[in-house]
C-alpha cells in the first residue's frame, strides 16, 4: 500500500550535485572535501585528474599535461587560463571551473582574441597562398623589416585567419608538457621534435599599469621570501632605434596566464628567443617565444630573465648552465 515514493538519500543527493560544486574549488579546499566521504573523494580525484591532464582547460589546440613522477604531492599547478593577452583582472578568478564537463571552451569573458575577418574574404596581397615567398608579396607587413620585431598581418588586413603571415595567433601548435623537479619546481619541456625557428607561444597574462606591476611585485617578493609563492611577473621595454626606452609593458601571468608561465630561466640564454610582435590593427606588441635551435623531446625549454650581474639580493639560480651566475635576475637588474 506504500505508493508514496521515496526520496533520494542525502548521498545520492550529493552525488548529483558534486560534479558542478568541486570544479570551482582550488586545490586546498578540493582536498579537504574528499576527506569528507567516499563519493566527494572519486568526484574530487577525477577533477584533479582532469586538471593535470590539460593545464589550458581545452584553450590550446593539443592537451598540456602536468607530469610529477613523484617528486612532491603536487598534481598541478592551480591557475586561470588565458592564450593571449588580457586588460587587468580585478574579480575573484580562482572562483571559475576546472576539471568537469564546463571545460570545453575558453571563458569568452577573459580571453581578448586578435580581431580576424571571416575566412570567405581574401587576402589583397595573397598572403594566404603557399606557393608565394612572403617577402615576394605586396603585403606591408611581411615587408616591415625591424630589428627585434615581427610584423603580423592582423584586424587592420583583408586576410582571414588562414593567412600565412599570422604564424602566432593560433594558439600553441607543438605538444609540450609541464614537468615538476626537484630543486625548479614546474618548468616547460617539449614533448616532441621542435625544429629551429618554430613558434612556440606567446607570454600571456594580465596587462599591467607600472604602477600595479611594481606594488605587485613587491607583494610577490614578501611572499617568496617565505616560501609561499613565486611570481610569474615579466617586464619588457620597447626601444628605439636609437637606444632610449620608448614603451614598458608589464604582463603578469601568476594568477592568470598560459604555458609560458613555466619557461625557466638560463644564464646562457637557452633554447628560446624572445621577439615582439606586432599585428596590423593592434594597439600594443605581443612577447612571443620562437626556439632558437632545434630542440630535442623531453628537452626543458628556457631564456634568459635578464642581467643578474647587479642584483645580489635575488633567489638562487638553479639553471645549470655552465656560466651560472648562481643568482635569479629580478626586476632591478
Amino acid at each position: 500500500m506504500n505508493n508514496i515514493e521515496k526520496k533520494p538519500t542525502w548521498i545520492h543527493r550529493l552525488s548529483n550535485a558534486a560534479p558542478y560544486i568541486l570544479p570551482y574549488l582550488p586545490p586546498a579546499e578540493l582536498s579537504a572535501v574528499a576527506l569528507t566521504c567516499k563519493t566527494l573523494h572519486l568526484v574530487a580525484r577525477s577533477v584533479t585528474v582532469a586538471r593535470s591532464s590539460d593545464a589550458s582547460r581545452n584553450s590550446e589546440k593539443l592537451p598540456i599535461p602536468f607530469i610529477n613522477s613523484a617528486v612532491d604531492g603536487h598534481p598541478y599547478a592551480y591557475f586561470i587560463y588565458t592564450p593571449t593577452q588580457i586588460i587587468s583582472f580585478t574579480d575573484d578568478a580562482s572562483r571559475r571551473p576546472w576539471g568537469s564537463f564546463s571545460d570545453g571552451r575558453p571563458d569568452p569573458g577573459l580571453v581578448l582574441s586578435p580581431t580576424v575577418n571571416s575566412v570567405e574574404d581574401r587576402c589583397l596581397c595573397e598572403c594566404e597562398r603557399s606557393d608565394v615567398d612572403l617577402d615576394l608579396l605586396g603585403c606591408p607587413c611581411s615587408r616591415r623589416k625591424v630589428p627585434g620585431l615581427i610584423w603580423e598581418c592582423g584586424s587592420g588586413c583583408m586576410c582571414g585567419p588562414g593567412c600565412r603571415n599570422r604564424v602566432s595567433q593560433s594558439g600553441v601548435s607543438v605538444r609540450l608538457k609541464i614537468v615538476r623537479s626537484v630543486r625548479k619546481g614546474w618548468g616547460l619541456h617539449a614533448d616532441q621534435f621542435i625544429k629551429g625557428g618554430e613558434f612556440i607561444c606567446e607570454y600571456a597574462g594580465e596587462l599591467l599599469t607600472t604602477k600595479e606591476a611594481r606594488k605587485r611585485q613587491l607583494e610577490y617578493d614578501k611572499l617568496a621570501s617565505s616560501g609561499k609563492r613565486t611570481s610569474a611577473l615579466l617586464v619588457v621595454r620597447e626601444h628605439l632605434p636609437s637606444g632610449n626606452a620608448c614603451m614598458r609593458i608589464n604582463i603578469d601571468a601568476t594568477r592568470i596566464g598560459n604555458v609560458a608561465r613555466f619557461i625557466n630561466h638560463s644564464c646562457d640564454g637557452g633554447n628560446l628567443s624572445t621577439v615582439l610582435v606586432r599585428s596590423s590593427g593592434a594597439l600594443l606588441p605581443r612577447v612571443c617565444f620562437f626556439a632558437s635551435r632545434d630542440i630535442l623531446k623531453d628537452e626543458e625549454l628556457t631564456f634568459s630573465y635578464g642581467d643578474s650581474g647587479s642584483n645580489t639580493t635575488g633567489s638562487k639560480c638553479f639553471c645549470g648552465s655552465s656560466c651560472c651566475s648562481g643568482i635569479m635576475p629580478s626586476e632591478h637588474t
